[in-house]
């Protein structure tokens, strides 16, 4: 245990999380598709199922992997204890064990699952919080945001904790997950680190994430009790406000490299989710017309997805010695994840439903790959050795 515990894997936070996180996503994703085909039943809502493994198992793992090895960075403090980042980890892991374990079995169990998980998060935000405290980066506007989203997470978790014995809080539980969590932490990291890396000088809105934060609670809170019209307006001010605000930035789109191509093509995906959004419900609104979630998987797959692949392959590469230069097959998933968005988008755009099979089974393709390219690099080093 003690020679498992001084390997190279557990060496920087984003090794063991990223791991699991691509383990989670296959798993969470292979169990979500047998129950909507019909061909495994569960003690808790597909649903609640499905977003939760999703928002918690998959992508809280991801945002520990990235926060632990970077945040300290972004505060200017030295880096978070191996001691720490372990616990947490093997905290994870029981969770992640526990739930799939409970699905078939036991709804208590499956709270217990997701209680543990809750901890986990709950370790996260902490130690976040104190690195943000002790940090002496002068300005730490940046990191202040995403830690205010880590912390909504934390509350939509809470939520969903509840919603499992009380069906009535689930779909606020999901939108403030969904909004003030995932999108917003994706966001608050991306809005620092893509023109970084773009090497983009071009001043930022004085109010950028200010704006940005109250229009997303904005948002999702008209969308929660229902003001179809009012919520429409406010996803196409939000969709041109991010718009603008991109451009401004003057980001080399178009004479990038593939590692900064795919931030910049995921940062875009952004106001492009949210016009979707007020048209998919302008349609609800006058003509009954349901697009299956056509705009969240655009916000899920096309933006948080595509910024996730693109960075942790660049925090992989990087923290391994190696250029963050993405390779044939790295291009090649890249492009995977973008076929994946304009495949989910179909299945919300047809009737056919082997379309729903064809985009679950490029999303197992998509990390069995990406697993596969950088499982070696994350278990054992760049030469991929004990």
């Amino acid at each position: 245990m003690k020679l498992f515990y001084n390997s190279y894997f557990f060496s920087q936070p984003h090794q063991p999380f990223f791991l699991l996180a691509i383990i989670n996503a296959l798993v969470m994703m292979i169990i979500f598709a047998l129950g909507y085909k019909g061909v495994a039943s569960y003690v808790i809502d597909l649903q609640l199922l499905h977003t939760y493994s999703l928002f918690f198992l998959f992508f809280t793992n991801a945002f520990a992997g990235f926060l632990f090895t970077t945040f300290p960075r972004f505060c200017q403090t030295q880096v978070i204890s191996k001691n720490y980042y372990v616990s947490l980890f093997g905290l994870s892991v029981l969770a992640s064990v526990l739930f799939v374990a409970a699905l078939g079995s036991s709804v208590t169990l499956v709270f217990v699952a997701m209680a543990l998980m809750f901890l986990m998060h709950v370790g996260m935000f902490w130690k976040l919080f104190a690195v943000y405290q002790a940090g002496m980066m002068p300005d730490k506007k940046d990191p202040f945001w995403i830690l205010v989203g880590v912390g909504f997470g934390l509350v939509a978790h809470l939520l969903f904790l509840v919603s499992l014995y009380s069906v009535n809080l689930g779909s606020i539980a999901i939108m403030l997950a969904l909004y003030m969590y995932i999108v917003f932490v994706t966001l608050a990291v991306a809005q620092r680190m893509i023109p970084f890396f773009s090497h983009s000088f071009e001043p930022k809105g004085r109010y950028f994430m200010q704006i940005s934060f109250v229009l997303l609670i904005g948002d999702m809170f008209v969308g929660w009790v229902g003001i179809v019209l009012l919520q429409s307006i406010i996803e196409l001010i939000l969709a041109i406000y991010l718009l603008q605000e991109f451009l401004r930035w003057r980001l080399p789109v178009f004479q990038s490299p593939a590692i900064l191509w795919v931030l910049h093509l995921g940062l875009f995906w952004l106001p492009t989710a949210f016009f979707v959004f007020a048209f998919e419900h302008l349609l609800s609104y006058f003509w009954q017309i349901d697009l299956y979630f056509l705009s969240i998987h655009l916000l899920m797959l096309g933006f948080v997805l595509t910024i996730f692949i693109g960075f942790g392959t660049r925090v992989i590469l990087g923290h391994s010695a190696q250029v963050p230069h993405a390779d044939k097959l790295s291009v090649i998933i890249f492009g995977l994840v973008q076929l994946l968005v304009v495949l989910r988008a179909l299945v919300g755009l047809v009737t056919y439903r082997f379309m729903f099979d064809i985009a679950v089974t490029l999303w197992i393709v998509l990390f069995v790959l990406w697993g596969g390219r950088f499982a070696r690099t994350l278990l054992f080093g760049a030469q991929g050795k004990r």
